[in-house]
């Protein structure tokens, strides 16, 4: 029988032991530990609300005033809180409606044809017969590299009316490439930027291929299947959140379009406009001194590509439940 001391009859209670306070000083540790990772990224969100959030509060909360002048220009223009003017008169604005039809058709056709080709180019070089991988995955991935207003001025000299080379390969045909006709001039900024971009998707997508184990590919090689029943059944469809990543960035980047098209302007013939695109047509309201307005064409222009993308990822996302 044992007899507790005169404290413990006292209060009741068990005084700690030596091991109990070290459990309890030891419990309290993870939370310094769980704070580390914060300190960490804290420069990091610093200045992505910085870079990016702040802006586009500021963009958002400029879109709500508009810009009043004096009938003859003598005094400083003004400010006046107006919330829907801008957005109103953009939606009416012809130029810049059009440009969202322009850039919208350019995603539905560019995107696909620039993705389908990034795939090919990936497959081909992860194909077991391929030879000189490195050469091949370096070429295609050079005009990436190669800044977009260089690569514009480069196409400008392809494209040109009096010194284009393409053109004087195809005169024996008697065949001539009206690179700038209002017609042709979209594709012809879509073949640039395809030109741009095709090798740094074929890198992602190419990436994603080294992720099947090779013990699938062997498996369905001892089957019997051949290379383009193992890329169309195995390869294509283990590498379908890639697609879909790169296919989310490349709306983004059509709904950007602006280098390549601003670089083209002086020596398309009047085919490119000043607001050819949404971000070429919010530049031409800045270099007018309307603030405003380009912030609220710059943030439906957000708008409409945050609701393509949300609903891209929603019909990839029920498909792949599916």
């Amino acid at each position: 029988m044992t007899h507790a001391s005169p404290s413990v009859r006292a209060t009741g209670r068990r005084p700690r032991t030596a091991g109990a306070s070290g459990r309890t000083r030891g419990a309290r540790l993870p939370r310094s530990r769980h704070r580390s990772p914060l300190l960490f990224c804290a420069p990091f969100v610093a200045l992505f609300a910085a870079m990016y959030i702040a802006p586009i509060l500021y963009a958002a909360y400029s879109s709500l005033f508009t810009v009043h002048r004096s009938g003859l220009g003598l005094s400083a223009p003004t400010q006046v809180f107006a919330p829907l003017d801008n957005y109103t008169r953009a939606v009416h604005d012809g130029t810049f409606t059009a440009s969202l039809g322009r850039v919208a058709l350019f995603g539905l056709v560019q995107v696909p044809i620039m993705l389908g080709l990034a795939l090919a180019l990936a497959l081909l070089i992860d194909s077991a017969s391929a030879r000189g991988r490195g050469f091949f995955r370096l070429a295609s991935f050079v005009p990436y590299a190669v800044p977009g207003v260089s690569a514009a001025l480069v196409w400008s000299f392809m494209y040109s009316a009096t010194s284009s080379p393409l053109n004087r390969l195809l005169e024996p045909l008697s065949v001539t490439i009206p690179f700038f006709d209002d017609d042709v001039v979209l594709w012809s900024v879509g073949n640039i930027v395809t030109w741009s971009w095709a090798g740094y998707n074929m890198i992602i997508i190419y990436a994603a291929l080294q992720s099947i184990p090779a013990e699938v590919l062997e498996a369905a090689r001892m089957d019997g299947a051949s290379a383009l029943r193992i890329a169309w059944s195995i390869k294509i469809p283990a590498v379908r959140g890639a697609l879909v990543l790169t296919t989310v960035f490349s709306i983004i980047g059509s709904a950007q379009l602006f280098n390549e098209p601003t670089v083209l302007q002086p020596v398309s013939g009047g085919s490119i406009s000043s607001g050819f695109t949404p971000l070429m047509s919010a530049q031409s309201a800045v270099a007018a001194g309307n603030y405003p307005y380009a912030a609220a064409q710059s943030v439906l222009l957000a708008g409409a590509v945050g609701v393509v993308s949300l609903v891209f990822f929603k019909l990839t996302h029920r498909g792949g439940r599916a």
